[in-house]
């Protein structure tokens, strides 16, 4: 998916909305345990509950992973069920890998080719060799942790060598990479006070911004600070949206949660 026609759909559906399909088999209501895939099983029912109202989908790989093979194929039927069902949906494979280029050229090919994912997260530290192999697949996005939502981003992301902080040095230094203009980059909502910093030196690029919602983060500060003339923002919320209900009707429940995001989101869109 191109980022034009990613901007094309925030603009039909008037929502930046991206839901975390992140599944925790001690959470999902009791009645999915009986299921042949109780995960996959669960995420279908988001999905036809939810669609309407975002435009995205981030399973997170590791929910999928501590399952062993099971979880995987889980995650499987889940990227082809999107596809195959909603073409329009911005998919996000949440692995934030990150590894020397021949590794990162098979993680590549693992989430772009053989799950035909639109986008993957990756994680900076090792370098332009480590993600430019992510970068080299055509209409596919490298989503770069930049600012983490998480309390431990200041334990080196914030921290300043030559009076610049580290995350500043990964976004400017990112920017000089082989197809740059298929980076998106990860800014946790919590963080929203540095979105204006963050904007003048990647004014354009779309930013995944996890941590409304459960984590406290506060819609209307990160699209304050974080919005651009072609909206580049997705806001991600997961448990928020996901376990809004326990019961049989819990994908009702969350189509309802998600609403009130995209409503929020529609109002934002109208005024800017």
């Amino acid at each position: 998916m191109t980022t034009q026609q990613l901007v094309a759909e925030i603009k039909r559906k008037k929502s930046f909305l991206c839901i975390g399909l992140d599944v925790d088999l001690s959470k999902i209501p009791t009645h999915l345990l009986e299921e042949e895939d109780p995960i996959f099983a669960f995420n279908k029912e988001i999905i036809d509950a939810t669609h309407h109202l975002c435009v995205a989908y981030k399973p997170n790989t590791a929910f999928y992973e501590a399952y062993g093979l099971k979880g995987w194929k889980a995650l499987e039927k889940t990227i082809n069920y999107i596809n195959e069902n909603h073409p329009e949906i911005f998919t996000i494979a949440d692995a934030k890998r990150g590894d020397i280029g021949n590794t990162s050229t098979m993680y590549a090919k693992a989430f772009f080719e053989d799950l035909s994912f639109d986008s993957v997260t990756v994680a900076p530290y090792m370098g332009k060799d480590s993600v430019e192999p992510f970068l080299a697949f055509e209409n596919k996005h490298t989503i770069l942790l930049a600012l983490t939502s998480n309390q431990g981003a200041f334990d080196f992301q914030t921290q300043k060598i030559n009076d610049q902080e580290v995350y500043k040095k990964v976004l400017e230094v990112s920017k000089t990479w082989n197809n740059a203009s298929n980076l998106m980059y990860v800014v946790g909502a919590t963080k929203a006070e540095y979105l204006g910093e963050i904007r003048q030196i990647i004014p354009d690029n779309f930013l995944l911004v996890p941590g409304v919602g459960a984590q406290g983060g506060n819609l209307q500060d990160v699209c304050k600070y974080g919005m651009t003339e072609d909206i580049g923002l997705l806001i991600n919320s997961s448990r928020g949206i996901i376990y809004a209900g326990s019961g049989k009707d819990f994908a009702v429940e969350s189509s309802y949660k998600a609403k009130e995001l995209q409503k929020q989101m529609e109002q934002i869109l109208n005024l800017s």
